[in-house]
């Protein structure tokens, strides 16, 4: 993950935490991501926006 910018880090780690706990709070893993990985408040929107699409395909 060395190297990768922050959002893509995030946005991976939030997907490990969703394969481990499926029912997992989708809010909080985005307010955890954004401050574990420093990330603007347009990258959490990213985050969340991108969370809802996951969340249509299934």
């Amino acid at each position: 993950m060395a190297g990768e910018a922050p959002i893509t880090q995030a946005v991976k780690w939030i997907e490990d935490q969703l394969v481990d706990n499926p029912g997992a709070d989708r809010i909080k893993l985005v307010d955890e991501a954004s401050r574990r990985f420093d990330l603007s408040p347009l990258d959490a929107d990213f985050l969340f926006r991108h969370l809802a699409e996951r969340a249509k395909k299934k």
